[in-house]
């Protein structure tokens, strides 16, 4: 299972690239204001430094709503870094903007998956990646992780290449979860990965194992 960093921080993608276990980045328009970053000009500029510090695979979002606008938009994105994906809304001009650029093989990660229905759409306009929104669902009561299990039999059914990515990621369990069911990619906001690292029994062993050293050992 891939892990990608769900932040358009730039010093949160650095730290994590360094550990050698991301696989690439989602961003969205929130995460994007979060940087302060409203200008154009400097948004692309943004970009641009994004990608060339990641290996994989970049989701940029277009901020357009109308198939038109995210034709005009996504191919300039597109043209930003070969590793950009662009992100497409789950919306009847996403769809055919989508099939729009599977026809030119540039790579799209449909947004804003709430149902199986929804993937099974998005995989059949060609999308990259399907991205369900498991932890929105959870916060209505709907099980989100009941969705990525009938996405993941639907496109084993009829073969499709999309890939799965789950998002709205709230906890370790969703996490584990997500590794059992077998999706493909599940993004993480920053402090979820810092967090994988932490178990109380690692850190009383690490701190026995010092003490009976420095007890015995002798300079």
């Amino acid at each position: 299972m891939k892990l990608f960093i769900d932040t358009a921080n730039y010093h949160q993608i650095i730290k994590v690239n360094e550990l050698g276990i991301i696989d690439g980045v989602t961003t969205n328009p929130s995460l994007l204001a979060r940087e302060k970053i409203f200008e154009v000009k400097e948004i692309y500029q943004y970009y641009e430094l994004l990608c060339n510090k990641v290996r994989g695979d970049v989701s940029i979002e277009v901020m357009s709503n109308n198939f038109f606008d995210m034709l005009k938009e996504g191919e300039f994105i597109a043209k930003i870094c070969s590793n950009i994906v662009i992100k497409i809304p789950m919306t009847i001009d996403g769809i055919r903007a989508i099939r729009y650029f599977a026809s030119k093989n540039i790579k799209t990660n449909c947004t804003l998956i709430f149902s199986s229905l929804q993937a099974l759409l998005a995989a059949k306009a060609g999308a990259t990646y399907v991205s369900p929104f498991i932890g929105r669902l959870d916060d209505i009561c709907i099980d989100g992780l009941s969705l990525l299990q009938e996405i993941k039999i639907i496109f084993s059914n009829y073969c499709f290449d999309t890939k799965i990515l789950a998002a709205s990621i709230r906890n370790p369990i969703h996490i584990l979860s997500c590794a059992k069911i077998g999706v493909d990619v599940v993004t993480l906001p920053f402090h979820l990965i810092m967090n994988l690292y932490k178990h109380p029994l690692t850190r009383l062993g690490l701190k026995q194992f010092l003490s009976d050293f420095n007890q015995n050992i002798k300079f």
